[in-house]
């Protein structure tokens, strides 16, 4: 145990030392950083601060990367110096062509496919840098690799349940008509310092317990990134969070099951692989599906506006109203159109009573003072007119477009209905 806690000192100095853990906290804060700045484009005000955001994501990150870490020594999972070099490099190419395949599942199963490569051609890349990396990914344990895959999914679907519908931003889109409508936007990353356990070898001492998937005496460090990337028109921010956190709690199930059973019987090494990144495309090919079947749910009613957000420590928050609820009266005014909101709120600068319809359509009455320095509209945040002209675009970002801070918003040009 001495052994293993010095080793641990160790590893933690080098994850200090290496760029990969500050890497994966700028390219966060960046993201947090152009979330902002499209909030205001589209609503004029922030709903998340950037600062508040990242550390909320590195503190909870480092809480379950510890859990994670805890798991994997006991398992016995174990990783190279040279390895992790290889798991960053391969992450960081892929992230060029989309940000969410900044995932261990899709950089561990395309190693696990090279690996099965270049097991029909041993006698190939043997000196030279290219030797040294052929070498690193011949010497993987990538079932190994893949059950920590599984298990990074399992931290990811609980951070996605616990603070998915959090992070969520509003979004006004094109709808499938051609008209604008209200959706969210559920996208997070996580940075999880990982300490893993040297692969067993010469100068390495056994561990004191007898681990499913080998492992030597002593640590090394991983850093890694998690995250989840969703958009949702049909959908409140909760449902669609919990659904999600469901579907990578059982893609992580079927994944660790896959790698277990790789772990005994190695000619199922490529077919786990390949289950890890084609199961992962599925869930995004699945959610994509769903959203096209259902309805938008944030749009106008005939009568009474639908609130799309809420701003934090708002009035609206304190009032106790909430995304998806109808706001029908405002001082006795029905509302049938945005700015009708304001005007009915200046007929009395002092009080104002709200009749809203909650989401089971029952009618709520409520009544509050006004005081200076509140929001002009009490902090809520109304959906898009159908014939609004500013929008965001519904494509998954790219690390071009958040390092540029492009935020994505389009404003189209209104038609001439004139004959």
């Amino acid at each position: 145990m001495p052994e293993l806690l010095a080793s641990l000192g160790t590893a933690a100095i080098h994850l200090l030392i290496q760029p990969y853990y500050y890497i994966a906290i700028l390219f966060i804060a960046f993201y947090y950083r152009r979330q902002v700045a499209l909030e205001r484009k589209l609503i004029h005000v922030k709903l998340h601060s950037w600062g508040r955001e990242t550390w909320r994501t590195v503190w909870s990150g480092l809480v379950m990367g510890l859990v994670v870490s805890l798991a994997a020594v006991l398992l016995g999972i174990s990783l190279s110096g040279t390895a992790v070099a290889c798991i960053w490099i391969v992450s960081l190419v892929l992230m060029l062509f989309r940000v969410r395949y900044l995932c261990f599942a899709y950089s561990i199963g395309f190693l696990g496919i090279v690996q099965f490569v270049l097991s029909f051609i041993p006698g190939t890349l043997q000196n030279g840098p290219a030797g040294t990396v052929a070498g690193a990914i011949r010497e993987m344990n990538i079932p190994a690799l893949l059950v920590l895959a599984a298990l990074l999914h399992l931290a990811e679907a609980l951070l996605a349940r616990w603070q998915g519908a959090g992070l969520a931003s509003p979004l006004f889109l094109k709808g499938k008509r051609g008209k604008v409508v209200g959706g969210y936007q559920l996208q997070a990353f996580w940075p999880l310092p990982l300490f893993l356990l040297i692969p067993p070898g010469a100068g390495i001492g056994d561990l004191p317990w007898h681990p499913l998937l080998g492992g030597g005496l002593g640590l090394v460090s991983l850093p890694v990134i998690i995250g989840f990337s969703e958009m949702t028109q049909g959908l409140l921010p909760g449902r669609k969070s919990t659904r999600t956190a469901g579907r990578l709690l059982l893609y992580s199930i079927v994944l660790l099951g896959l790698s277990l059973l790789a772990a005994w019987w190695s000619p199922l090494t490529v077919l786990a692989s390949l289950a890890a990144v084609l199961l992962h495309e599925a869930l995004g090919w699945y959610g994509a599906l769903e959203e096209r079947s259902l309805s938008p749910i944030f749009v106008h009613p005939a009568a009474g506006r639908k609130v799309l957000a809420v701003l934090p420590d708002s009035p609206a928050q304190e009032l106790g109203i909430l995304p998806g609820e109808i706001l029908l009266k405002v001082n006795g005014v029905l509302l049938t159109d945005a700015a009708q909101l304001h005007e009915a709120l200046r007929m009395n600068p002092a009080f104002c009573k709200l009749e809203v319809l909650n989401r089971e359509g029952e009618s709520k009455y409520l009544q509050r003072a006004i005081y200076d320095g509140d929001h002009h509209q009490l902090g809520i945040i109304l959906v898009p007119e159908p014939d609004g002209t500013v929008t965001a675009e519904a494509k998954p970002s790219s690390i071009f477009s958040i390092i540029s801070m492009k935020t994505g918003k389009s404003r189209s040009r209104v038609q001439d209905k004139r004959l």
